[in-house]
């Protein structure tokens, strides 16, 4: 089997064709929706970048591997300690590392690990292909290295590519010669004049007010990013900017597929189609950025198309994580699954359209605030520990079905919900904490050392700016 990822970075679902976004921002990701399986609570389980692929390649919560933050303790893997073998486990119990050992031939075409120093990430593969842009690449100088490897690799009938796009990661980058295909194209409806005037009024990362400063000391290399959002319509440059990113970057992504049909191979290749974390725009009061654990930041893509028996053209709106891939693939394809791993198979989801949704999941943010959130229901409750600076009470609840977007706190007037959110969010924390061989919650190690990398940085800017 030849298994394509893709894997796009802060992509969120709800701004593609075929999650139902009014906007052309992704007609060749839609192209691949149609014959597959398209997943509508899925979530990344520790956010943002470096928890998430963490997680998502060692099958584990960060509060198991020790990952939940950009910086400090909490932002290594933890040691096997004395019972490390010669090799350690991860090698041949991560995510490639599951199919290397199944004989299939791994790559991962990513500068990720190096943006991060995150080299466990690495952990697996065969190939790793790094063109030193540290996440800062656009797509037209990945597409070269995806194509020759294709080339290099079509009569090979197993391997497992990992390959990853940037463009939806604030700064937007687009290439000019883009231009702006959204021009004409209205604005989320829900984005109305009364909510900008109420997210002018917000402070924090991110905001309105901190997008305009970082335009002047940290975007003005990036000509999409020149304007000053003083009116209702000046957020269109925000809006229309992360879709420009989306579609430049679907641009490519139809190369990639137009390559797996000049090959032949294309209707036996199998793709998914997902995201490390998404972006808020306009969450929380909170622009181009992935800072929360919130619905904004943790609900991902995830579409997969599956030609050996899956279903096609199908939705499941069952609650899954990102770390609930390795043991699916592992049944998907026959190989062994780790004892070690958090997550549970959802491959009767892709071959049966069978129900193998939780019944609730805890999602976690330690790089620019600290929150644990829980998703149940039609409620999402948010636990402040840290608020990044933002001003977020202790507790958040939204009702996600009436206020998708995160605009009216209900923790006050429905105390009830709050009180069943912390059951399940203490149910999920006495599981993680009896089933790891520490006893420190790397959450609280993040607090004991300041507080979240981001937030401390936002903090230096913001004294910085007052003197």
């Amino acid at each position: 089997m030849r298994i394509l990822y893709l894997d796009l970075d802060s992509l969120r679902p709800d701004h593609l064709g075929c999650y139902g976004y009014h906007r052309n921002t992704s007609p060749h990701i839609d192209r691949i929706a149609e014959k597959s399986v398209r997943f509508t609570n899925y979530y990344c389980s520790d956010a943002p970048c470096m928890p998430s692929r963490t997680a998502l390649m060692s099958g584990k919560f960060g509060i198991h591997n020790g990952v939940v933050g950009h910086g400090g303790t909490a932002a290594d893997m933890r040691r096997e300690g004395a019972s490390r073998s010669f090799g350690d486990r991860l090698r041949s119990e991560s995510l490639p590392g599951m199919f290397r050992k199944k004989g299939y031939k791994t790559a991962s075409i990513s500068t990720f690990a190096e943006r991060h120093s995150v080299w466990t990430f690495n952990a697996g593969f065969n190939e790793i292909f790094n063109n030193g842009g540290q996440g800062h690449e656009t797509a037209e100088q990945v597409l070269p290295i995806a194509l020759k490897w294709l080339n290099d690799n079509a009569d090979n009938e197993d391997w497992f590519l990992h390959l990853n796009f940037w463009d939806p990661h604030t700064p937007y980058r687009t290439p000019d010669e883009l231009g702006n295909p959204f021009a004409n194209d209205p604005m989320p409806e829900w984005i109305t004049e009364d909510v900008f005037q109420l997210h002018k009024q917000k402070k924090g990362q991110h905001s309105i007010e901190d997008m305009n400063k970082l335009a002047k000391t940290h975007y003005f290399r990036h000509q999409r990013h020149g304007t000053q959002i003083e009116q209702y319509n000046d957020l269109r440059t925000i809006i229309d900017n992360y879709d420009c990113a989306i579609r430049y970057m679907d641009d490519h992504i139809g190369q990639v597929l137009n390559k797996l049909e000049e090959l032949g191979i294309l209707e036996d290749t199998a793709i998914l189609v997902s995201a490390d974390h998404a972006e808020n725009m306009g969450e929380l009061g909170i622009y181009s950025e992935h800072g929360t654990a919130d619905q904004g930041t943790c609900r991902i893509p995830m579409i997969i198309r599956w030609p050996d028996g899956g279903n096609q053209g199908t939705v499941d709106e069952g609650l899954h994580y990102h770390l609930d891939l390795a043991p699916t693939l592992a049944d998907l394809i026959g190989a062994p699954k780790s004892k070690d791993w958090d997550g549970i198979s959802y491959a009767d989801s892709v071959t049966s359209g069978l129900d193998t949704g939780r019944d609730y999941l805890v999602v976690s943010q330690c790089a620019h605030v600290c929150q644990r959130s829980v998703r149940f229901g039609e409620y999402l409750y948010i636990r402040s520990y840290h608020d990044g600076h933002h001003g977020f009470p202790k507790e958040m609840l939204f009702n996600l079905q009436d206020d998708p977007y995160e605009q009216y706190n209900l923790a006050e007037e429905r105390r009830d919900v709050c009180m069943q959110a912390v059951y399940l969010l203490n149910e999920w924390h006495d599981e993680m904490m009896s089933t790891m061989e520490y006893d420190v919650d790397p959450l609280w190690t993040v607090m004991k050392e300041g507080g979240p990398f981001h937030a401390k940085e936002y903090a230096v800017i913001e004294e910085e700016v007052r003197v």
